[in-house]
């Protein structure tokens, strides 16, 4: 570990503790008695991971407490927000001036809070013998100008066609794509929708010439352990004072990415994501338009509280409630 990274671990570590303390009572303004009854939230696709884990404590947290999740791309989830089909959604973005008004006129609640900074994964098959793209590299291929590998780098595979993999042709992943690359209009490019997250994953690690695009959380190999219960996780959580590391699934290869004034790239690993060196970074929101003391909203504030922030600070990408402080270190 170098210097700089030594002394961004200490700094990072040391304002997720303040993060954690400032959110110690977050979640007490309600009892686990009190909590009850059911909550339906819709999120983006790419983020169930997370989400799943997040329904699982709160469950165990309030037994009499019920959510029912519903996962779709992000378009069709902001417009079950904007036409009264749910109170709470999880997407990529915040509302718009538009949108806000949409919900005033219907008299509704809007709350808005980001709860996670994420990361778009690059993954290749594990016969790909390239392990880093620049930004500029990827805006070739994601615009057309790169139709085979051997006109990103020399390569084993430089006579095969890049064969981009999307989850959904309206997930937030996409449209991250569009706006990062393509100033939001339509990728020129044909891609391969799949339907989800996972089937990406299944696609680029039987596929030698594909490129998945994919959220960070679905390539750890450790996001959820199996092999201990929710109750034991849920004790883990209470005690949880630093961040994690991500540990990549060795079944695919993710790929490094630079920006065009840095010899170095970067995997999206946490501390990458959280100080920005992995340029491929974007926001999660939790979106709320239910009344006060709803079920709706107390699993809102759930996820916005310490336990819920902490869920997040373990999955390998940063939660979003850590506050802004400055750690003056010195040699």
């Amino acid at each position: 570990m170098t210097l700089k990274n030594f002394f961004f671990s200490i700094a990072f570590i040391a304002v997720t503790s303040c993060m954690l303390a400032s959110c110690s009572g977050c979640n007490k303004s309600s009892n686990a008695s009190s909590v009850n009854g059911l909550c339906k939230v819709i999120c983006d696709e790419s983020f169930k991971n997370i989400l799943d884990e997040e329904i699982e404590v709160f469950e165990f947290q309030y037994k009499n407490a019920n959510v029912l999740p519903r996962y779709m791309d992000e378009t069709s989830a902001l417009d079950s927000l904007l036409h009264e089909k749910a109170n709470v959604i999880i997407t990529y973005r915040d509302l718009t001036t538009e949108q806000k008004g949409i919900l005033r006129k219907q008299g509704r609640a809007y709350r808005s809070r980001r709860i996670a900074i994420d990361a778009v994964a690059l993954i290749v098959n594990k016969e790909n013998d390239i392990d880093f793209l620049s930004m500029n590299d990827i805006q070739d291929i994601m615009t057309g100008k790169s139709t085979k590998w051997g006109q990103v780098y020399p390569t084993k595979l430089k006579e095969e066609p890049i064969k981009v993999i999307f989850d959904q042709n309206r997930s937030g992943v996409v449209h991250y794509i569009k706006d990062k690359f393509n100033n939001g209009k339509d990728l020129p490019i044909q891609f391969y929708a799949q339907g989800g997250s996972k089937e990406v994953f299944e696609m680029v690690e039987k596929t030698r010439n594909a490129i998945g695009v994919i959220g960070v959380s679905w390539i750890t190999d450790d996001l959820k352990s199996t092999a201990t219960t929710v109750e034991e996780r849920y004790a883990e959580l209470e005690k949880v004072t630093g961040n994690k590391d991500n540990n990549f699934s060795d079944r695919i290869k993710v790929l490094g990415v630079r920006t065009e004034d840095n010899l170095q790239d970067y995997k999206p690993y946490q501390a990458y994501i959280f100080d920005g060196s992995y340029p491929l970074f974007r926001e999660i929101f939790a979106i709320d338009a239910s009344p006060l003391g709803s079920h709706d909203h107390d699993f809102f504030t759930f996820l916005t509280g310490s336990i819920g922030q902490k869920i997040i600070l373990q999955t390998g990408i940063s939660p979003g409630s850590v506050p802004v402080r400055i750690v003056n270190l010195t040699e």
